[in-house]
């Protein structure tokens, strides 16, 4: 079970500081600056039979994880749009297991999600770097648990993310020797 969880959580899962610190706030943009690259250069070589290979058993393939990335970060961004003009909105969420089964999902060119991440992520680090003391401390809720979640926290929870899903394929790589 222990290899199954380090497989699923590569580097672990998202641990939020109790006292997140403007180092912490510049690490996290940093990582959501250089995701999408990171992502082009790591797969831009990938043949079709690796883009179809899961990155574990009963795992999504590796052209699933590429598009669920660009589909959980787009909702991240509306997320922090929420937050930043509404009062503690409540949030909605999606079934991304049920997103990943979609046709764009399985069949399409990873090309579109890694410019779709370029363009969102350029917009995002754009604001993020900008943001306020006050933005920092607004916040949305989501409904799983009715928890309250910090722009600040977001920050961190999508670099968190990007990376998660990153070692996902890298370490599939690594494994397979690409």
């Amino acid at each position: 079970m222990e290899d199954l969880e380090k497989l699923r959580y590569p580097i672990g899962h998202f641990e939020c500081p109790d006292n997140i610190s403007d180092e912490h706030i510049k690490q996290w943009i940093t990582a959501l600056k250089t995701l999408p690259q990171r992502l082009v250069d790591l797969v831009s070589d990938f043949s079709e039979s690796q883009l179809e290979t899961p990155y574990r058993e009963d795992g999504w393939t590796v052209r699933q994880v590429i598009h669920h990335i660009a589909d959980s970060h787009h909702h991240s961004y509306t997320r922090f749009k929420w937050a930043l003009t509404e009062n503690r909105p409540l949030i909605k969420v999606y079934e991304e297991n049920l997103w990943s089964e979609l046709i764009d999902a399985k069949t399409a060119p990873i090309a579109l999600s890694l410019s779709y991440l370029t363009a969102l992520h350029a917009k995002l680090v754009y604001m993020c770097e900008r943001l306020t003391l006050d933005d920092l401390k607004r916040s949305y809720i989501h409904p799983e648990g009715n928890v309250n979640v910090s722009v600040a926290e977001n920050i961190g929870k999508y670099a968190w993310h990007g990376n998660h899903h990153f070692a996902h394929i890298k370490t599939l790589a690594e494994r397979k020797g690409w």
